[in-house]
């Protein structure tokens, strides 16, 4: 077996497994990590071959978040690198592969672009079929790929710039129960972080610091908690601690090495307050409308590799007498496995797409259900 194989089990459910080996490189560029992976499916056995991941931080720390020119020109420059790299460390030749998947969309429109005319450059040389991929369903089928999950399943789908409750039922089958009206948790980390002075990305900075914080020193709010529902708001939170901040500015000059502890223990408490405490509220509507079936909570996406967020919500699982997936820290941040994954399942479904694929920054998962944070002439936010 290759240096750096991982294998997992899948059911496929419809009683087929794969009779032919299938093997899909998958590529990703949304945001601001370049990644390029090698995922094959043979009978129920999944192997991730390769998965490369060439990541921006020291382009944009010095400007306190991802500026998305920077992030477009370091995809141009890199994709095709992290491709070669890909098929180099899985051993497999183009002409090996069987199909091509793509983030299409949502994300950064110059990094999706990158991604996707790398990919038709790929397909048209090679004749591979194209397969487009919406990067959240990426992100909501992972637990398929690392864990086996089978539908139906909650999928708290929690990062940079997404934050909802799906209910997914089937590889394109995505039903929103609820999600942020405003900021998305990654982002309020990101923001907190940069409030404090800490480095970027946000989430592992807050989280490191929060270890050694007293997280009831500061009254912070839990938002939206006192309506029913699943929609969630962090706005305010982030709000709330620039208030906090500036009160121990103006009273102290500065702040300690003990506050910027105590405001990032504060702030993650809160956040994972309120993200277990509306998991809950799914898990409820899951159980209404599947009662039949052992409910099952996922979690994915930057945010789900947060450790207090992960125990919260394992043990509201646990209460709740539901079963818990939290992917393997590198399947939670943004990496082409999850993108080879979800073409692969399009695959099994005849699902192909050609050279007229476009680049879409906006593309919700639930298409059916209104848009949360407006829409315009993109499309629907989310």
């Amino acid at each position: 077996m290759r240096s750096g194989v991982t294998c997992h089990q899948i059911n496929w459910q419809d009683g087929v497994s794969m009779v032919k080996s299938v093997t899909i490189l998958g590529l990703e560029s949304s945001c601001d990590d370049t990644a390029a992976a090698v995922v094959r499916a043979n009978g129920p056995e999944i192997s991730v071959l390769a998965s490369v991941v060439y990541g921006q931080t020291e382009l944009h720390a010095p400007f306190g978040g991802v500026v998305p020119e920077i992030a477009a020109r370091a995809h141009a420059e890199k994709i095709d690198h992290c491709v070669e790299e890909a098929l180099d460390r899985a051993e497999v030749s183009l002409s090996q592969v069987d199909a091509i998947a793509v983030t299409a969309g949502p994300g950064l429109i110059g990094g999706v672009l990158s991604g996707v005319m790398c990919a038709k450059g790929l397909s048209a040389g090679a004749n591979l079929p194209l397969i487009g991929v919406n990067h959240l369903a990426g992100h909501a089928l992972t637990p398929r790929f690392t864990d086996g999950a089978v539908f139906p399943y909650l999928m708290l789908l929690v990062s940079g710039g997404h934050c909802q409750f799906l209910l997914v039922a089937g590889h394109d089958d995505f039903t929103r129960l609820g999600g942020t009206i405003d900021d998305a948790p990654g982002e309020a980390f990101d923001k907190t972080a940069k409030l404090l002075g800490l480095a970027q990305p946000g989430g592992p900075s807050v989280e490191r610091a929060a270890k050694d914080g007293e997280a009831t020193r500061f009254a912070f709010p839990r938002p939206l908690l006192d309506r029913p529902g699943c929609d969630m708001s962090f706005s305010g939170l982030k709000t709330a601690l620039l208030r906090a901040r500036n009160a121990l500015l103006e009273a102290q000059g500065g702040l300690t090495a003990q506050d910027v502890a105590d405001l990032s223990a504060g702030f993650q408490a809160a956040v994972c307050d309120v993200l277990t405490e509306k998991s809950r509220r799914a898990l409820t509507l899951f159980k209404e409308r599947h009662p039949d079936t052992p409910p099952l909570l996922a979690v994915a996406g930057g945010v789900a590799a947060n450790g207090a967020i992960r125990d919260g919500l394992t043990a509201l699982s646990r209460r709740e007498g539901a079963g818990f997936i939290a992917p393997p820290l590198g399947y939670c941040t943004d990496n082409a496995a999850m993108i080879a994954w979800a073409g692969l399942e399009r695959y099994r479904a005849g699902q192909f797409d050609d050279l007229t694929l476009v680049a879409r920054p906006r593309w919700p998962l639930d298409s059916q259900s209104a848009p949360m944070l407006g829409s315009g002439k993109k499309g629907a936010k989310a």
